[in-house]
């Protein structure tokens, strides 16, 4: 058996251990985003060190712990503080979380994060909706040997973020008065933020909304059948776009402002997938 889906059927075991619960939803509840498990009817709490072999967040404003329950009628299960690659962890650790939820029973995985922002269009504290996302920045989770049980070997990846879930995102932004950008993603290694010529041949590429995280769980997610869909808040505009120095302080005071929005928009598009 793949040592990679080895360990992963371990973690599932164990938390399985702990508990029954099936998730439709799997949630990703990147900075501001920290005390959105208060509007889940919690069912259960699973820590992420009770978890053998589960990689540990170690950034500050990241939890880590998987949260099952209900937001309205809808099962989830959510991930309270993610795993970097910047960390030190190999990729396929910073994506055996996505793939956990999906063995665990969850369909569809809603990534959240913050963001720079790229477009000079965008202000700090916008929401953006991820419609697609460049890759070629972050190594790839499906380098090596594949996990068949999973996926194939040369997966599609023309519509990663799934365009039905992207309309019910645009329509519970609409009916709760949320303004909503869009744009493409791309993700970084990190952890240090971008040079502005680094932000200069982004946006040349297309690039609206620039992190270090999202791009890679997306594509584990994909390869492995699951309907996906992001959203980014805007922390700051990105290096050489003002004359301030970038901090993670600074991106995570500008999340917890707009908290309030994101977790609503959260919550108004999971009660919209119910029926999914």
């Amino acid at each position: 058996m793949n040592e990679i889906y080895r360990k992963l059927l371990e973690c599932r075991d164990c938390v399985r251990q702990k508990t029954d619960f099936v998730p439709k939803v799997a949630i990703v509840l990147g900075s501001g985003l920290g005390d959105y498990a208060d509007g889940i009817k919690v069912e259960c709490e699973v820590p992420y060190g009770d978890i053998k072999g589960f990689p540990v967040s170690t950034v500050p404003g990241h939890a880590g712990r998987f949260l099952f329950g209900y937001i309205d009628n809808v099962p989830v299960v959510c991930m309270k503080g993610r795993v970097h690659y910047y960390e030190g962890y190999p990729v396929n650790d910073v994506v055996l979380p996505a793939r956990l939820m999906h063995l665990l029973g969850a369909k569809i995985l809603f990534l959240t994060n913050a963001a720079g922002g790229v477009n000079t269009s965008f202000h700090a504290g916008d929401l953006m909706l991820i419609r697609d996302h460049i890759a070629i920045f972050a190594p790839n989770p499906l380098i090596g040997p594949n996990i068949d049980e999973l996926g194939t070997r040369f997966p599609d990846m023309s519509a990663v973020y799934d365009r039905a879930l992207q309309e019910i995102i645009r329509n519970a932004a609409r009916a709760n008065g949320i303004f909503l950008q869009e744009g493409v993603y791309t993700q970084l290694t990190g952890p240090s933020f971008e040079s502005p010529a680094d932000i200069r041949a982004l946006r040349a590429l297309g690039t609206d909304a620039v992190g270090m995280s999202t791009v890679v769980e997306a594509i584990a997610a994909k390869h492995a059948g699951m309907r996906v869909c992001g959203v980014s808040c805007i922390c700051n505009l990105a290096a050489g776009m003002t004359d301030a120095p970038l901090t993670h302080e600074e991106v995570q005071e500008a999340a917890d402002r707009a908290a309030p929005n994101f977790k609503r928009l959260v919550t108004e598009s999971v009660k919209m997938m119910a029926d999914l």
